[in-house]
């Protein structure tokens, strides 16, 4: 909207409240920021770089974020590529898990302010740029001892593995959990929060370095799943009992092995797959084990507070520590969504600063 047309609804106004509303649009549709924008899906060079976008606007019950970091996420490799099932319209500027301060508030907005440290669970606008909105009950108040940095890799870890855990697999104290791909960011968030319920943890990377990661983050044991062995070790530190809870981030290649793994009554929780993979279904049948996919988008009101309350009681107790691992500039967001895909091994949550 150009500033002349926003100057004349600007005078036609009589209340104060839609004059207040328009300045807050004037300000957006004057001020410009740099903002990572998608128009056409594809491999990580579709990711552009533009300077020249306008500052978007909070709405009813929304928030507008000046972005200091935002996390990166595989499954945002996946809707960039078109491989998604859900699709955003075109175009479009990636990212859920931003971290910041409330720089504007829409009307309806009672629980933030302008100036409030915060992260969310998912954003309007899209996150890799220097603003973003936000709905309000998908911003979360960042606590002091916590950086930018760490706030931006809560997000989509924790809340999945908080999901996963407890509103799929219905873990248990006492119950053994394997996690495969501890070391990136939902699996350091299922080990610290399994290891904090009372769950044995085992975690599996590809690295020595994301071993030590994982074993510092609440593992009691960890193992190299590139190890030609690693599944008969594991099993050996179960004395040949079995793993109650798998939680997979890459199941078009462990799937078949894990249910073999499984205890009687087992389960495999879904997190994440690259394509599809032939299993035996009578691998189900032998352990009655079941196999569980996880989607934190389909999370209810109910659930999603839950799982935020669970989280802010780990921030208070100490054992939520989120650990940020390699941080790109925003101009270098192509080069984050090769190496989230094609590195060696995760060690932590990757993050764009801005």
């Amino acid at each position: 909207m150009c500033v002349a047309i926003v100057r004349s609804l600007f005078n036609r106004l009589p209340s104060i409240t839609a004059r207040r509303q328009l300045c807050v649009l004037r300000m957006a549709t004057s001020k410009l920021m740099r903002a990572i924008r998608v128009s056409e899906f594809g491999g990580p060079s579709v990711l552009k770089l533009c300077s020249d976008v306008p500052v978007p606007s909070p709405g009813q019950r929304q928030v507008l974020i000046r972005v200091f970091a935002c996390g990166v996420n595989p499954v945002e490799t996946y809707i960039r590529s078109g491989t998604y099932a859900r699709k955003p319209d075109l175009p479009y500027t990636p990212g859920s898990d931003v971290s910041g301060i409330v720089e504007a508030v829409g009307d309806g907005t009672h629980l933030l302010q302008p100036g409030d440290r915060v992260f969310t669970t998912g954003t309007v606008t899209g996150g890799y740029a220097e603003y973003a909105v936000a709905s309000e009950d998908s911003v979360h108040r960042l606590p002091d001892s916590l950086d930018y940095k760490q706030g931006a890799a809560i997000g989509i870890p924790y809340f999945t593995a908080y999901r996963a855990l407890f509103h799929k697999a219905h873990a248990k104290p006492g119950e053994t959990v394997l996690v495969h791909g501890a070391s990136g960011g939902v699996g350091v968030a299922a080990c610290q929060m399994a290891r904090s319920f009372g769950l044995r943890v085992l975690g599996t990377a590809g690295t020595p370095e994301g071993m030590n990661l994982v074993l510092n983050n609440g593992a009691h044991q960890a193992f190299n799943h590139r190890d030609k062995d690693y599944t008969q070790r594991i099993m050996e530190a179960t004395n040949g009992q079995g793993i109650n809870i798998i939680i997979e981030m890459l199941s078009n290649v462990n799937l078949s092995n894990d249910l073999q793994m499984l205890a009687y009554g087992g389960r495999v929780i879904i997190v994440g797959s690259r394509g599809p993979i032939e299993i035996n279904p009578r691998d189900t049948m032998i352990k009655e084990s079941s196999i569980i996919g996880v989607a934190l988008f389909y999370a209810t009101k109910e659930e999603t507070a839950e799982c935020a309350a669970a989280l802010f009681a780990g921030m208070d107790a100490g054992w939520l520590r989120p650990v940020v691992g390699p941080q790109y500039p925003l101009d270098k967001a192509s080069q984050a969504h090769e190496d989230i895909i094609n590195s060696p091994g995760a060690a932590g949550k990757m993050v764009l600063t801005m």
